[in-house]
């Protein structure tokens, strides 16, 4: 018997006895027009749409795909779609238990399908990142002659993970994160629909919310810890699923902190503060705060960068590549792996030497330029490469400091304005140290006074 992605014997049993599967697995969408989110991937005319027999007809069939995205975002429930609308014949394989013998088996019964009965075969291969180089070629043949049509599902950069030749026969459909109003929807339709709760509970409003963060965009997770707090409401005689049954249900208490209102500004504050104070152990208190409200990593990103010029500056210089690499990584993985990141982030920039040299010195520079001491651009200093630009005196007397010995020349640069203000003052911390001995020298061969 072919591995059939749902079995006939288990949709069955959900018939007689819909209760006897997970709410996950009852509540999955029929069509795609009930599928939450990804509404990008969607379109009329899209290769999903042509996959389950929208338009698919002529020379030019659908081609294979492949899902990336994180996980509970919806690659099984759009296999599972594409299983139940599509005529054609579907076959289901898991690349944590299916090897290359197995993959040839679906193959082969692929070809006879085709040249026997003309009925063409979809292949879902979850977890296809697992499946080794030479696993992953055992399929090429098959997407290349089209014997099957391929519905690849990962969690993990397909650029890394999936073989060059497989990812050119095949279209890349990226997933995105289910928001807050996707769960939501998705959760409330749980709440009545007749294969899921049927109106049996209550869902507050604060609880909602709480459940929402516990999700972190994974409807999977939505909808798991929406029926165990519903089943413990039910068995204490509640008409509703209270925050304190949800917290004892999923052993996860609810933070304080509302992400429109003064606790998102407070925690944040105090996050920057205690890194700035240098307490590690603080800030990550406050970050995991942040985290578990279910704070937008980005958001937490940004301020570790703002943070890394802020108060740390060139007293390590690392400090900014640091946020910025976490930033970036925090942009691609997302959470809960975007925690790992942030951690690292943070524990750098609390323990790095401080100064807030840099903020001190572009402040003091902006203040004088508000104050009016600007000025001209000393001659010597302006555009010298167009026509007239000599009669005018500009670039005349220019110094070129590389053909000096030190690398230096003693000529003004500011306007006169300003010519002896000094605004960077380093401090001696950290790597700072050599920025103080730098500008000093500096300072002295350019021949400026003392302010």
């Amino acid at each position: 018997m072919e591995p059939d992605l749902f079995t006939a014997a288990a949709e069955e049993r959900q018939e007689k006895d819909p209760a006897a599967s997970p709410l996950a697995v009852r509540m999955r969408p029929r069509t795609l027009d009930e599928v939450v989110g990804q509404q990008h991937l969607l379109k009329p005319g899209s290769p999903l749409r042509r996959l389950v027999g929208e338009g698919s007809g002529g020379p030019a069939g659908p081609s294979s795909v492949i899902l990336w995205g994180p996980p509970g975002t919806g690659k099984t429930t759009l296999a599972y779609v594409v299983s139940k609308a599509t005529n054609k014949r579907f076959v289901e394989l898991s690349a944590i238990t299916a090897g290359v013998k197995e993959v040839r088996a679906v193959i082969e019964g692929a070809r006879r399908a085709t040249g026997g009965f003309g009925k063409e075969t979809v292949l879902f291969l979850d977890e296809i990142h697992r499946f080794s180089k030479a696993q992953q070629d055992s399929l090429l043949p098959a997407v290349e002659n089209r014997w099957v049509t391929l519905i690849a599902a990962t969690t993990e950069n397909p650029y890394f993970s999936i073989i060059s030749p497989l990812l050119s026969r095949s279209l890349l459909l990226t997933l995105e994160p289910l928001t807050d109003d996707d769960l939501r929807g998705l959760l409330r339709r749980a709440l009545s629909d007749e294969r899921g709760l049927r109106d049996a509970v209550a869902l507050p409003e604060d609880t909602e919310d709480h459940l929402l963060r516990i999700a972190g965009g994974d409807a999977r997770r939505a909808l798991t810890a929406l029926e165990a707090a519903a089943g413990a409401a039910l068995a204490k005689g509640e008409p509703e699923i209270s925050l304190t049954t949800l917290e004892e249900t999923v052993d996860r208490a609810a933070v304080k902190y509302d992400r429109d209102g003064d606790q998102h500004y407070d925690v944040a504050s105090a996050l920057i503060k205690s890194i700035r104070g240098s307490d590690v152990d603080a800030a990550l208190h406050y970050l995991a705060r942040m985290i578990e409200a279910g704070e937008d990593p980005r958001f937490i990103a940004r301020r570790l960068m703002i943070s890394a010029s802020e108060d740390i500056g060139l007293a390590d210089p690392n400090a900014l590549p640091t946020a910025v690499a976490a930033a970036q990584a925090v942009a691609m993985i997302g959470f809960p792996e975007a925690a790992l990141t942030l951690s690292h982030a943070t524990i750098a920039l609390a323990l790095a030497p401080k100064s807030n040299a840099a903020t001190t010195a572009i402040g003091a520079a902006m203040e004088d330029v508000r104050k009016g001491l600007a000025g001209p651009v000393p001659p010597h200093l302006r555009d010298g490469h167009y026509k007239g630009a000599a009669k005018l005196g500009h670039a005349q007397g220019y110094v070129y400091p590389h053909d000096l010995p030190e690398g230096i020349a003693e000529q003004q640069y500011a306007p006169d304005a300003i010519k002896d203000r000094e605004y960077y003052e380093p401090t001696r911390h950290g790597a700072e140290a050599r920025y103080a001995d730098a500008v000093e020298w500096t300072r002295k061969h350019l021949g400026r006074k003392r302010s």
